[in-house]
């Protein structure tokens, strides 16, 4: 079993910047694929990014285009976190933003972690909101 819990959401202007925290704990997280996913008030969960395990300690990540170029998702495993820096933020960023794990260690091709299904566990989310 993992938990995940989510921090570093809130209210911030348009241009502006966040770094969301996940914080796992249960289990190493070091061979786990993470990602990133966001909901909006009337719509679906949708991709933000990933960063896969590669197996070793070499990881690939992977973005949304709407997000590519302002988002960066990294990890310290030795604090068992995972992060999602975010600049230059949009009203249309706003967002519960949720921490997923995908815990079986198969490598699979990068475009499979951008599919809800395929993670095993979810944060409760964190709300971020971008004021234009």
């Amino acid at each position: 079993q993992v938990q995940l819990v989510e921090s570093g959401g809130g209210l911030v202007q348009a241009g502006g910047s966040l770094r969301l925290s996940c914080a796992a704990s249960g289990r190493t997280i070091s061979s786990a694929t993470m990602g990133w996913f966001r909901q909006a008030p009337g719509k679906e969960r949708e991709f933000v990014a990933t960063i896969r395990w590669n197996g070793g300690n070499t990881y690939t990540a992977d973005y949304a285009d709407s997000v590519k170029g302002r988002f960066t998702i990294s990890r310290d495993n030795a604090k068992n976190t995972v992060y999602l820096q975010m600049n230059s933020l949009r009203p249309e960023d706003t967002a519960v933003y949720y921490c997923a794990a995908e815990t079986d260690r198969y490598f699979r091709e990068i475009n499979y972690y951008r599919l809800r299904g395929t993670y095993d566990y979810w944060g409760q989310g964190t709300q971020v909101t971008v004021s234009s």
